[in-house]
Formats: structure tokens, sequence, C-alpha cells
């Protein structure tokens, strides 16, 4: 017979595959954004360290700002790696082709968006249907 005592309890499982970038869990708070370029059909997420650089963002160039709020460059890498995974293709600079289904998942990965370009959109559509 086996003497083999059952060790009951949870083991920690540690992956080396993952490879955590810990300089941004310590990154300062910012601003997480969004902006819309009707020119380029095309939404612009982004990080910056405060309003200004927003500001001169928007100065820069026919740009919308849909909605930004507090967080951290490490909420734009997770965001950026979530909508990899999920097959969502983006240019340099985090540009993105506007479209429905990329404003729904945004808004369900509670990134800033806004709601007056996507209601415009809607109505719009709802429009030419009629």
């Amino acid at each position: 017979m086996n003497n083999r005592k059952i060790i009951k309890g949870y083991r920690t499982l540690i992956s080396s595959r993952f490879n955590v970038d810990t300089s941004l869990d310590k990154s300062k708070d910012g601003i997480i954004y969004t902006l819309y370029s009707d020119a380029l059909n095309s939404l612009i997420i982004g990080f910056a360290e405060n309003d200004k650089v927003v500001e001169k963002k928007l100065s820069s160039g026919p740009l919308i700002l849909l909605d930004m709020k507090k967080g951290k460059k490490k909420d734009l890498f997770l965001l950026i790696t979530t909508l990899s995974e999920i097959g969502i293709k983006y240019s340099d600079n985090f540009y993105f082709k506007y479209s429905s289904s990329l404003m729904r998942h945004l808004s369900i990965l509670g990134w800033p968006v806004g709601r007056s370009l996507y209601k415009q959109r809607k109505i719009k559509k709802e429009l030419i249907y009629a």
C-alpha cells in the first residue's frame, strides 16, 4: 500500500510568462482622455500628466474632447492591451478608426467616452433609416 498523505490547501501558482512593468504601478495620477477627429473619423485615446497637455493637443488640430477623467498611465496600458486582445487595431499615437462597437467596448471598459458623439451618431442613423 501507498503511505502517501494528501495535503489539503491551496498552492500559489507563479508564472514567469507575464512580464509586468512595475514602473506603471508607481506612476503619478494624471488624466485619461478621448478625443475625436471628424476629418479622420477616428478616436484618439491617451494619458496626460495635467490639463495643459490636453489643451495643447486640442489646440494643435481640429479635435473634439469627448471626455476625460483622473487616471494613471497604467489604465491606458491596460486598455490598449485589452483592445489588442479582442482584435481592435490602432495606428501610431493610439488612433482608432471610429465605430460604434469600439465606442461600446470603451464604455464597457470604463474609458471616458462621453455620450454626446455616440448619441449624435445614433440619432443620425435613426433619421436615415426612418
